[in-house]
């Protein structure tokens, strides 16, 4: 599989467009003004609890106190307070070892939320979620700071492995390596690009990211909440962080700051790989270039059509999105179930596609064209998560029901991806309404008399080709033209343009000239 990622920078952020194999499965933007990001660190302030949700309301800036629900809070929360309050108020010039740092008991899972954050302190927090429509972000108290190979966890000493992972042998030997390199009182899970790789790679990755929590501890000195103490990176380096591997083959960039950001970072993380990261110049812009708009215009609808003919129907309900399947006019056989089967499986790997391109979240409901074959629903559902593996969003796929219908499950981290593909007719302006013909055309004869009246000679009317067909229609000397010579004395040559909406109309002089009325 072929991975590309095409970056389009223009005044009001930028956009990132992820194809595989020339087809669009992702598409993020950042914009330039943006806040409170995914992994974004904030020292917050506590405002209000809530034990009827077991929750808290957390001030970190935003215009509505961020949500923190006691789940989230990690079982190390009562160690993060300590850590936040004795950081905030070190007055040391180097600040304190983290390695001397003692860990408070873990908090229990059925506890209450006034047990924990009773005095309504500061605390660090990090964002789960990003504002969605009136909703303030969602915060996490399970703090994670993740690198390109590993992601580490304070206040543990628990090293964990990627169950993606699968070789047993692969497994003992990349927790070794971390438990023997792992500084005390930092948990480290190894993640799936780290398979095959040695202990200076390790290492090093490592290293950055206990650097990154140095500098979270000297962020944190003095600060007054609400005040964010670190950024996530860049929404391009984090893409390149969890993704790139072997299959990318392109990264082109349409700025040079990002351009230059971008090979430094791949530079960094990936030498081998720092030749794949082009400048983009030319003069088209850069999504039209490789087809991407084309692509988000027909991903987008209601309706998306899929190859062979079949096609689906995309529904967002307040609890739920609906997607129904449809067999349009495909047919590959005689055989009833055989084209269900077929259908159904062009349809799911779409629908594994939309899901990713669009970040749909929370309960999709899929109806499936029946089939009654037990193997071919099993077939469906085992293909169903093949084609989502490749997903980084935690999702799950319920086996289908007696009644057709596949339910999953996906977690959305920002907004869903809406992309209008509808455009304003420009026949009614977005109105539903247009000009009655009858009306038009006693318009065009009143323009008709008053520019015959200023001597103009030789007229040209240019119309649609429904107008061009009223306005020709019938026998030579009854038409509307042939009245018009008859009334005004002179006579004036219609033509029709596709180019033209139903009631546009022009008039052109004997030079070819548009008049303007």
């Amino acid at each position: 599989m072929n991975k590309e990622l095409i970056i389009n920078a223009a005044p009001q952020g930028v956009e990132i467009a992820l194809l595989e194999d020339r087809k669009l499965v992702e598409l993020h933007s950042e914009k330039s003004d943006a806040r409170f990001a995914v992994g974004d660190l904030y020292l917050g302030k506590v405002k209000k609890l809530i034990p009827g949700l077991n929750a808290a309301f957390v001030e970190v800036g935003f215009e509505k106190d961020a949500f923190l629900h006691y789940t989230d809070l990690s079982p190390y929360a009562k160690s993060l307070l300590k850590f936040t309050n004795l950081t905030v108020n070190d007055k040391s010039e180097n600040g304190a070892d983290f390695g001397k740092f003692e860990n408070e008991a873990e908090i229990i899972k059925t506890g209450k939320i006034n047990e924990v954050l009773g005095g309504k302190p500061n605390i660090l927090v990090q964002i789960l979620k990003e504002p969605i429509a009136a909703k303030g972000p969602r915060l996490s108290c399970e703090i994670s700071l993740p690198g390109r190979f590993v992601v580490i966890t304070p206040f543990n000493n628990i090293v964990a492995v990627s169950r993606k992972i699968h070789s047993s042998e692969e497994r003992k030997r990349l927790q070794k390596i971390v438990e023997a390199i792992k500084p005390k009182n930092f948990g480290v899970i190894v993640r799936t690009a780290a398979e095959g790789k040695n202990t200076a790679e390790l290492h090093e990755d490592l290293s950055a990211l206990v650097e990154m929590w140095k500098t979270i501890q000297k962020n944190l000195k003095g600060a007054v909440a609400p005040a964010k103490v670190l950024s996530e990176q860049t929404k391009t380096n984090s893409i390149l962080r969890d993704l790139l591997n072997a299959d990318f083959n392109k990264i082109v960039v349409n700025d040079r700051t990002i351009f230059n950001d971008t090979k430094n970072y791949i530079q960094r993380i990936a030498p081998e790989k720092v030749d794949i990261v082009s400048y983009y110049q030319n003069g088209a812009t850069i999504f039209d270039s490789f087809g991407i708009t084309k692509q988000v215009k027909s991903s987008f609808g209601k309706t998306v059509n899929l190859n062979s003919g079949a096609y689906l129907i995309i529904e967002h309900t307040e609890a739920l999105h609906v997607i129904d399947v449809n067999s349009g006019y495909k047919s590959v056989s005689n055989n009833q179930e055989q084209n269900a089967l077929e259908t159904n499986l062009e349809a799911a790997d779409e629908i594994a596609r939309q899901l990713r391109l669009r970040d749909l979240g929370g309960i999709i409901v899929v109806d499936f064209i029946d089939m009654k074959l037990p193997e071919n629903k099993r077939k469906l559902m085992e293909k169903m998560e093949e084609f989502m593996s490749p997903d980084r969003a935690k999702h799950a796929v319920l086996p289908i029901s007696k009644f057709g219908i596949m339910q999953i499950t996906r977690q959305r981290m920002k907004p869903e991806v809406n992309i209008n593909t509808q455009e304003i007719c420009p026949s009614c302006n977005g109105t539903g309404k247009i000009t009655s013909t009858l009306l038009l055309e006693d318009e065009i004869e009143k323009n008709l008399n008053y520019l015959i009246t200023h001597k103009h000679k030789n007229l040209k009317l240019v119309v649609n080709p429904i107008m061009y067909a009223y306005l020709t229609k019938g026998w030579p000397w009854s038409t509307k033209m042939a009245k018009w010579k008859k009334k005004f004395g002179q006579k004036t040559r219609v033509e029709a343009d596709t180019a033209y909406h139903l009631t546009e109309y022009k008039f052109f002089d004997q030079h070819d000239e548009e008049i303007k009325l």
